[in-house]
């Protein structure tokens, strides 16, 4: 009884050692931002990606492979050009920023659309931190790209890859208002009017003629263009329509 005791608990053993030496084979790294293809694929937002969206950081093939799945077979939906990849807007450069789930030497860090190189980052074997950014110029290149980057391990012959597309020159997706400008109208505007005042307080929606004066927040205005008003072409606003007496 103790015998067959021994041998379940040695079994068990072994088991848990293969699982735990197994394991860490799913723990690298890949460019979280912009969002890489494996990035969307593990966020849900591209279909069918397959074993890509449980481990994004795991596209680890031999150095010197120039495609998006690294020349690993199961990973070979993320060099399907049919799929609904999504595009990031940039500008003429962009940080492109890594998660690093185990952080091994690195050798360099290479980033290329289509066959050109366009950025090269020397670590020189030296660990790199849990998160690491590079910044890129994408001079002359517009429109969509497909960005391929590359993390070299310095002490084996082993590479990490990810694609990343983006649409360069697509501007700030959260630009900054232009300032209103001041309005000058060269002819008459299209509301209808409600009524006709030579003078008054001045309101919206009412037709002016050259001449006419009226009054608003308590200063007097005489009228320079026939116009109808409208909201937004209060005299202090506009005052190509209106001069202030």
């Amino acid at each position: 009884m103790r015998k067959t005791i021994m041998l379940v608990a040695v079994a068990l053993m072994t088991f848990g050692a293969t699982v735990l030496t197994a394991s860490p084979a799913s723990a690298h790294g890949y460019v979280s931002s912009p969002p890489s293809r494996q990035a969307f694929c593990a966020q849900g937002k591209v279909p069918n990606c397959g074993d890509i969206i449980y481990e994004p950081q795991s596209v680890e093939g031999p150095k010197g492979q120039r495609s998006c799945h690294g020349g690993v077979a199961r990973f070979a939906q993320l060099s399907d050009e049919s799929k609904p990849w999504p595009a990031t807007s940039v500008g003429a450069s962009v940080t492109f920023n890594w998660v690093l789930t185990a952080r091994h030497a690195t050798s360099t860090w290479e980033y290329y659309i289509g066959n050109t190189r366009i950025a090269l980052f020397n670590d020189n074997g030296r660990q790199p931190g849990a998160t690491v950014s590079h910044n890129v110029s994408l001079a002359g290149y517009s429109g969509r790209q497909k960005v391929l980057a590359i993390w070299n391990i310095a002490d084996t012959a082993m590479a990490f890859y990810s694609c990343v597309d983006l649409q360069i020159g697509g501007g700030n997706p959260n630009p900054t208002p232009t300032p209103t400008p001041t309005v000058t109208p060269t002819r008459t505007p299209t509301p209808t009017p409600t009524s006709t005042a030579p003078s008054g307080t001045w309101r919206a929606g009412t037709a002016y003629a050259v001449g006419a004066q009226v009054t608003y927040a308590g200063a007097s205005y005489r009228c320079l263009q026939a116009h109808t008003s409208a909201t937004g072409w209060e005299p202090p606003n506009v005052p190509a329509l209106w001069q202030r007496l």
